[in-house]
């Protein structure tokens, strides 16, 4: 059984990542026909976590879990350390006594739960009573019905999530009425107040990124650009000595650094480190996501029958959110990136052969099993593969850890 797996940011107030809701529902309906959720959720667990081990794809991070009401029965959330989920209680669980007995013993073990979709009524209140946070869909619920709420629970160890936060306008006011936490894609998109203003730095930032994907830039020219930036040599040299290459001695120069990792790929570090650099004030997971999108899309290029240049294709996704990294529209931006006509217009207008790519990595880190299965159908890619290519993005995005 293929699995599909997939995470979704939620982050504290400050902004701050505080967990990943893992995604379950790819496949469901196409790929498991006749298999109810419960069964499918624990093929899925036990294939992504019990195989590949559940760090891989939660990065260290506190990972929400999507549990049906037998599960929770059978006392599955204890096959997971308390301190690595939070247990979360699907909206259509009854609270009988059974899930709230289940529930009770869950919290008595130490595990963090927290109840989706969250609608009052009051039968809900003994399970209430259990868990330790509440999930309220912030586009379904009026302003009125989230403070109804927040005052019933007044004084309760409660915190509230607001789910599919989707603009900055909403995070704020969200923010406002007293959410502790908050899921959605809100830090992917430009911040409206700031929209037609790129900041001097981040101008400098873009020439720097210009001169650097020059198609003329000798090793030497981009050896006097990395060592003329105290952040980039620091993490150029950082880089080259982690456990990702396996030297025999340490590299202490970024002469030898290049040399070591070859026009190409420096290039593209240099790439990474100023895309990052452009968004400092910014959530850390927008850049994450950026690489994660990079590395996804070009390990796509040659795994169907149409076939791209993969490198194309990461710059694809690298910039697939500069707009939102730099709070500016992508017409503006794209007047002043060095890239190819094809990754322009792709992001600007969704033409020519790349764009396709870009839909199944979005549509796979969104959820979307519909549009990502027949998209990666058109190319001619096996679905089969997808996770362990979601993997080893999500590997690839620890290079600004």
């Amino acid at each position: 059984m293929d699995a599909f797996v997939a995470r979704q940011p939620i982050f504290h107030a400050s902004k701050k990542l505080f967990a990943y809701e893992l995604l379950f529902r790819t496949g469901m309906s196409n790929a498991f026909p006749g298999i109810d959720g419960g069964t499918a959720t624990s093929s899925l667990l036990s294939s992504s976590f019990f195989t590949v081990g559940i760090e891989r794809i939660s990065g260290g991070k506190l990972v929400f879990i999507n549990f049906t009401e037998e599960l929770l029965r059978r006392g599955v959330p204890t096959l997971f350390p308390n301190s690595e989920i939070v247990v979360e209680i699907l909206e259509d669980v009854e609270p009988t006594e059974e899930v709230i007995e289940a529930c009770r013993c869950l919290s008595e073990l130490g595990y963090r739960l927290a109840l989706d979709d969250f609608v009052f009524r009051e039968d809900l209140l003994p399970l209430i009573e259990r868990v330790d946070i509440l999930k309220l869909d912030y586009r379904l619920s009026t302003t009125s019905e989230i403070e109804a709420i927040f005052a019933r629970f007044q004084g309760t160890k409660l915190e509230y999530l607001a789910e599919k936060i989707e603009t900055y306008e909403e995070f704020e006011h969200a923010r406002q009425l007293g959410f502790h936490y908050f899921q959605g894609y809100f830090f992917s998109k430009p911040q409206a107040i700031r929209i037609n203003d790129v900041t001097s730095v981040a101008t400098n930032l873009l020439q720097l990124l210009s001169e650097v994907n020059k198609p003329d830039t000798t090793v030497r020219k981009l050896e006097q650009i990395v060592a003329t930036d105290l952040a980039i040599s620091y993490k150029l040299l950082r880089y080259i000595n982690s456990s990702a290459f396996y030297l025999l001695r340490e590299v202490d120069s970024i002469r030898q650094a290049i040399t070591y990792l070859g026009e190409k790929e420096i290039r593209r570090f240099v790439t990474l480190v100023i895309v990052a650099e452009m968004a400092v004030d910014k959530p850390t997971e927008l850049v994450r996501l950026s690489l994660i999108r990079a590395r996804f899309c070009e390990l796509l290029a040659g795994a169907g029958t149409v076939k791209v240049d993969g490198a194309k294709l990461f710059l694809l996704g690298l910039f697939s959110m500069i707009d939102a990294v730099l709070d500016s529209t992508m017409a503006n931006l794209m007047e002043k990136l060095p890239l190819a006509e094809e990754i322009k217009q792709a992001l600007l207008d969704g033409s020519g052969p790349l764009p396709p790519f870009l839909r199944v990595v979005t549509a796979y880190e969104q959820g979307n099993d519909q549009d990502c299965l027949e998209t990666v159908a058109q190319l001619g890619i096996n679905p089969g593969i997808l996770y362990e290519m979601y993997l080893e993005a999500i590997k690839f995005s620890s290079i600004i850890d």
